[in-house]
């Protein structure tokens, strides 16, 4: 087992260097712990709806060798690897469709949409030579969050998106970060495009999650983002995320007005640990072989309308005073130490209000026994269950869960309820 030589050290940026040098605490040998020393594994999952400490979801920058020779040594494999796969599709069409005004592709959120929908997950075919499927009013990230081992410039990103060309270089997945939103379709009737902010908020989600990763604490916790932004990375709790991500869409001038939920989830390579925050009814499974073993309960205000963060028009907020403004401080997270062998499906309510869970655990066990590559299988599995999904939606025999929580509060629902749908699978595989 190799361990950093003596003369390993950190770089921060000039600006930071002295105030750090007095708040850091001493480095650890980035080398993985031995049998003896390992942690016990959690046997119990915790879940909270009130704001996480920030206290311990800090973690310092990675380690830089001074020389070539130093930053050529082998880094060992972390003991988790996540295989993802993620599928979506767009509601029907119907009667109330609005004239939409996209982003344009040359901005930002534009360009970064367009390279999501031509989704390049390592199970699936590259959609960009297909016709690009519309998501609708849903959106969605995934983040993977990479160390790079040998000889990069100082002026090179360190943590590379997900689809990046470059991922070939990447030696070491610290882990992984994606969500779903789902736009509020009831900003329609104000003529109010609700597929922006949900777009928006994934993007900054992406964004800020893209500057993270998955490790032990370090680094003084009272640090504002800005501070710890300039730094080389430290992990970010799936709350924090969904918190920063929020603001940045209240920042965006090009989304005037619009809500959506939300559900964000990161799991640690190095621990195994799932970390999730979610507002509203989208949310996430969590199965272990034929078991179910955690299922995130829907967050609402009264039936078919959930929780959700929301931006109002700054010009004419009265005319929404009746809007549900929802803080992400709401947010309901969860923790789970997750094992070898793990699904974890995560997936707005275009899934859930069509697709009972007792179906959705058939499906990837029948899929599972198909065959294929981790990645192969979970991007078959987060097909499936979008297919599944609509063919759900357009049936008026079959009873769906949407009708039986109607049925539950007095309402009269037939069938399947059209919607936009977007799953998100993750396999979990232990290395070691």
């Amino acid at each position: 087992m190799l361990a950093p030589p003596p003369h390993a050290f950190r770089i921060y940026p000039p600006a930071l260097a002295r105030q750090i040098t007095r708040r850091a605490r001493p480095l650890r040998p980035n080398t993985p712990r031995s049998p003896s020393t390992s942690p016990p594994t959690p046997t119990t999952a915790s879940s909270s709806k009130s704001r996480p400490s920030t206290t311990t979801s800090l973690v310092a920058g990675r380690s830089v060798y001074a020389d070539q020779e130093a930053s050529s040594i082998p880094l060992p494999p972390r003991p988790y690897t996540f295989h993802i796969g993620a599928s979506w599709a767009g509601k029907p069409p119907h009667a109330k469709d609005m004239k939409k005004v996209p982003f344009p592709p040359d901005t930002l959120i534009g360009a970064w949409r367009d390279r999501t929908l031509g989704w390049k997950g390592k199970g699936s075919e590259n959609r960009a030579t297909q016709m690009v499927v519309d998501p609708g009013e849903d959106f969605f990230f995934v983040q993977e969050v990479r160390f790079i081992k040998t000889g990069i410039p100082k002026s090179s990103s360190l943590f590379l998106p997900f689809f990046a060309e470059s991922l070939a270089d990447a030696s070491r997945l610290e882990g992984v970060s994606f969500g779903v939103a789902d736009g509020v379709g009831g900003w329609v009737d104000s003529g109010v495009d609700p597929a922006l902010f949900s777009q928006a908020l994934m993007y900054h989600a992406h964004r800020y999650s893209r500057n993270a990763w998955a490790g032990e604490p370090e680094i003084d916790p009272t640090m504002d983002y800005e501070e710890r932004e300039q730094i080389e990375g430290w992990e970010m709790t799936p709350y924090e995320c969904l918190d920063l991500a929020y603001g940045g869409v209240l920042r965006e001038k090009y989304v005037q007005a619009g809500s959506s939920t939300a559900c964000i989830i990161s799991l640690n390579a190095s621990s195994g640990v799932l970390r999730s925050a979610n507002l509203g009814d989208s949310g996430f499974l969590i199965l272990r072989q034929t078991s179910l073993v955690h299922r995130q309960a829907p967050q609402t205000h009264f039936f078919n309308c959930p929780k959700q963060l929301t931006k109002l028009p700054t010009n004419n907020g009265r005319r929404f005073s009746r809007a549900c403004v929802d803080s992400p401080s709401e947010a309901e997270t969860y923790r789970a130490k997750l094992r070898d062998g793990d699904i974890v499906i995560v997936y707005t309510d275009g899934l859930a209000d069509n697709v009972f869970q007792s179906e959705m655990m058939t499906i990837c066990s029948l899929v599972a026994r198909t065959g294929g590559t981790e990645d192969e299988q979970v991007q078959a599995m987060a097909d499936r269950l979008v297919d599944y999904a609509r063919q759900c939606m357009k049936s008026k025999s079959r009873v769906s869960p949407f009708e039986r929580e109607a049925s539950r509060v007095g309402m009269y629902f037939r069938g399947g309820k059209p919607d936009d749908v977007t799953v998100i699978v993750a396999l979990v595989r232990e290395t070691s």
